[in-house]
């Protein structure tokens, strides 16, 4: 894999992908932007960069061993016997055109031709729990494919229910999707069930492009090679990673913070709650990167772009771009 460290610029998208990282209860990233600008690289360079998770040998769904939904029923291997082995973080790509049955699951066909048994085949929700679930293009995905991503997101399970079986197992993964404003708007729906978003432009100066043509250039001639130059670095941010998860519990959040996040979305006139909410998870993540004990106004001004900027109404009197309406809005808020 391309380093996550070597990536040149991008600062917005690498802090998204981190803060996702440290808590999936964000609710994942969309990366919307140019095309040739890293997306891709990116999430597959921090999955590799994360340490490796522990799950059950033979569980489909890569359960961890003390986890309630690892049923005898899913892996085939009575509880007291199970062992559990180190893998990488899974990340699954979801193709445009997938079928409904691929994504979550269906009748192992040749079990039950062969054998005669009535067998369930996990789906591409079984194989990404645990870990991302990546759509690239995410906004030209077919709509019946998008209702049934929002149900698994939002509860955290996939119930299957079909030919026979009933089955239900766990679906928790980190949301991330990626794609181009020029080929479609993404649905409302959607949109709002990204925690962050990040808008990906093309690097805008010779220093920036030179560097990126160097680096790729690089890691085409001695992949080995390159990724020891970058091990280090990447080691720094896997330790600042898992420091930042055991940090996450504990981190205090003030009366004062919680009212100027309030204050924020009020001003912005956001819908619903859950603006509030993944600007406040958002900010306790940053402040776990940072090191720090408690989350303060700085941490909700830096993410705060990131939070809130795809959950602005439109205003066709208004033609500013959503990051410069979120910053205009911090200047008031703040400036009080």
């Amino acid at each position: 894999m391309f380093p996550f460290s070597a990536i040149v610029g991008q600062d917005d998208m690498k802090l998204g992908l981190m803060i996702a990282a440290v808590d999936q209860s964000v609710g994942g990233v969309l990366l919307f932007g140019d095309r040739g600008t890293g997306k891709s690289t990116a999430i597959r360079a921090l999955a590799s960069l994360l340490p490796k998770m522990r799950a059950v040998t033979v569980c489909p769904y890569a359960c961890d061993l003390d986890s309630d939904h690892c049923e005898a029923s899913h892996c085939g291997v009575d509880r007291s016997k199970r062992r559990d082995k180190l893998m990488p973080v899974p990340v699954v790509d979801l193709p445009l055109g997938v079928t409904e049955d691929r994504v979550v699951g269906a009748l192992d066909i040749e079990r039950a031709l062969v054998h005669g048994e009535k067998a369930f085949e996990p789906g591409l929700l079984a194989r990404a729990n645990r870990g991302f679930l990546y759509i690239d293009e995410v906004n030209l995905l077919e709509d019946h494919i998008v209702d049934l991503l929002l149900d698994v997101a939002a509860s955290g399970e996939n119930l299957v229910e079909r030919e026979g079986l009933s089955v239900r197992h766990p679906a928790k993964f980190v949301l991330v999707g990626s794609g181009n404003p020029e080929e479609g708007e993404l649905r409302p729906q959607l949109l709002d069930r990204f925690g962050l978003a990040v808008d990906v432009s093309t690097p805008s100066t010779v220093a920036e492009r030179v560097e990126v043509m160097k680096r790729r250039d690089a890691y085409e001639s001695d992949h080995a090679a390159f990724q020891r130059k970058w091990s280090r670095q990447d080691g720094k941010l896997r330790r600042q990673i898992v420091k930042a998860r055991e940090l996450l519990v504990s981190i205090k959040v003030n009366d004062s913070v919680l009212e100027k996040a309030a204050e924020i979305c009020i001003a912005l006139e956001t819908d619903g709650s859950r603006g509030e909410l993944t600007l406040l998870r958002a900010a306790r993540a940053y402040a776990a990167l940072q090191g720090a004990d408690e989350v303060s106004v700085s941490h909700l001004k830096d993410v705060a772009h990131l939070a809130l900027g795809h959950r602005l109404r439109r205003n066709p009197l208004d033609e500013s771009s959503a990051g410069v309406r979120v910053e205009r809005v911090l200047d008031e808020v703040f400036s009080e």
